[in-house]
């Protein structure tokens, strides 16, 4: 299968339009600070607000994953998996699991941005199994310099395929659609959506080899 299709457009007007989504779950990554036109303060309650929103979309029968690298402003620690879980507890979902995806080997020294990343997973009740997998995995190769990681998208896409009866995934922050390249070459359906444009054709031919690892693309002075 490689049913994909992604909108151009606002990813908080485009899931207020909609309510929940049927037969979908949600896998996304919200912007950083960086990519938004407003001050810290103003990102801090806006990214709070945009994962309820995403939240909100997830139907009973799905999950909704969030893939989260913190960081630092002005010498202080952002954890965005606490920003998530804030928006968790306003909708009363509870977090099925917490996983850590490694973005370098354990020991390595970053500077700038953590060596690791959330994986964070919500449903509408408590799960009635176990999840079965690593709390601590390699986030993989990333197809550019913002992805998400292919192998957290695989971790992510392959519990939705198996816990859930959902298949299609939706990343309403989709970037150049790594998660949907990866919902697709694991046999699920896609929706993504995107305000960039050049982002938006990137997004409808992306395509990965599980296989083999993909390469980092440079940083895209368009991009910025």
């Amino acid at each position: 299968m490689d049913s994909r299709t992604v909108h151009e457009g606002d990813a908080l007007a485009w899931l207020a339009a909609r309510g929940q989504l049927p037969g979908c779950s949600l896998v996304t990554s919200l912007p950083d600070v960086c990519e938004v036109p407003m001050s810290f303060a103003q990102w801090r309650n806006w990214f709070v607000d945009a994962a309820e929103a995403v939240l909100r979309a997830c139907p009973p029968e799905g999950v909704a994953i969030f893939y989260q690298t913190d960081i630092k402003k002005a010498g202080v620690w952002v954890d965005k998996g606490h920003l998530v879980q804030l928006a968790g507890d306003r909708c009363e979902m509870p977090l099925l699991w917490h996983k850590i995806a490694c973005r370098k080997p354990a020991g390595t020294i970053s500077f700038g941005r953590p060596s690791y990343a959330h994986l964070l997973c919500f449903a509408r009740a408590p799960a009635g199994e176990p999840d079965g997998l690593a709390d601590v995995f390699d986030t993989g190769a990333m197809t550019w310099t913002r992805a998400m990681g292919l192998r957290a998208c695989e971790v992510a896409c392959g519990f939705i395929a198996k816990h859930t009866p959902t298949r299609t995934v939706v990343d309403p922050f989709c970037g150049r659609g790594t998660a949907l390249a990866v919902a697709n070459a694991m046999g699920l359906a896609a929706v993504g959506v995107e305000l960039s444009p050049k982002r938006c054709r990137l997004a409808r031919k992306l395509a990965v080899d599980l296989r083999r690892p993909a390469r980092t693309e440079p940083p895209d002075p368009a991009d910025r």
